[in-house]
C-alpha cells in the first residue's frame, strides 16, 4: 500500500517534470531554456522594470542561476538594462522582442493551464489551490521551525 507522502510526493514530482518539459519545448522556440520561461512571466508583470535581486525572489532562483539567465536573455535582444544610480543595481526591462516572447510564454502557460484543469468544476478548481497553499505555507514552516 503506498503512502500518503508516497502518493502526495510522487504526484507532486509528476506534474513539476510535465511542467519543465512544457516549459522546455516552450522555450526551445528562442534557443533558451526551460526555466526561462518563469523569468520571462515574472518580468513581464513588472514593465517598469525589475532588479536582479528582486527577480531571484520573484522566480524563486538563486542569485547565479539569475545572472546566468539575464546575461543570456540580454544577448538576444529580449532584455535590457538600465543603471538606477546604485552600485550593482541594475533595472532589468523586456525589449519589444522579449515581450513578445513573454506574450507567447503567458498564452501557451494559459493554454496548458485550461488543458491540465479540465473536468474540474471552479469549486475543485478553487479548493485545490487553497489546499496548494495550505500545504506550501506549512512545508515552508516545517522548513523553517523543524519537525515537531
Amino acid at each position: 500500500m503506498v503512502s500518503r507522502f508516497e502518493h502526495f510526493s510522487s504526484s507532486i514530482s509528476c506534474i513539476y517534470r510535465y511542467i519543465q518539459k512544457i516549459e522546455r519545448i516552450e522555450m526551445e522556440k528562442y534557443g533558451l531554456k526551460g526555466p526561462y520561461a518563469q523569468c520571462l512571466l515574472a518580468m513581464r508583470r513588472y514593465p517598469e522594470g525589475i532588479t536582479a535581486a528582486r527577480l531571484c525572489e520573484v522566480c524563486d532562483k538563486d542569485k547565479a542561476a539569475v545572472s546566468r539567465m539575464v546575461a543570456e536573455l540580454e544577448e538576444k535582444g529580449l532584455i535590457t538594462r538600465s543603471d538606477l544610480g546604485v552600485r550593482y543595481r541594475m533595472c532589468l526591462k523586456l525589449t519589444k522582442l522579449g515581450e513578445e516572447a513573454a506574450e507567447h510564454v503567458e498564452q501557451r502557460a494559459k493554454l496548458a493551464v485550461e488543458e491540465a484543469g479540465a473536468g474540474l468544476t471552479d469549486e475543485q478548481r478553487a479548493t485545490m489551490y487553497a489546499v496548494l497553499d495550505l500545504i506550501a505555507g506549512n512545508l515552508q514552516e516545517i522548513c523553517v521551525k523543524g519537525l515537531k
